[in-house]
């Protein structure tokens, strides 16, 4: 899971498997595999830069296993 930023200034986490799209349409609209979306305060390109690092923390955890 990412932390993001809601429009209104709320922090909260996201699951990244559930990311669909991710566009700018002025804002950030993260699209999800449900349909949901939400409307976030991060670029896209930060929030695929947290993604990636997730990813790699989570690998790297299961390869010291």
């Amino acid at each position: 899971m990412i932390n993001l930023t809601s429009l209104n200034g709320v922090s909260f986490a996201l699951n990244t498997n559930l990311i669909e799209t991710i566009e700018n349409i002025p804002e950030t609209k993260i699209t999800l595999t449900t349909g949901k979306y939400f409307l976030v305060a991060e670029e896209r390109q930060d929030i695929i830069d947290k993604i990636i690092q997730y990813n790699r923390q989570i690998f790297q955890d299961t390869i010291k296993l």
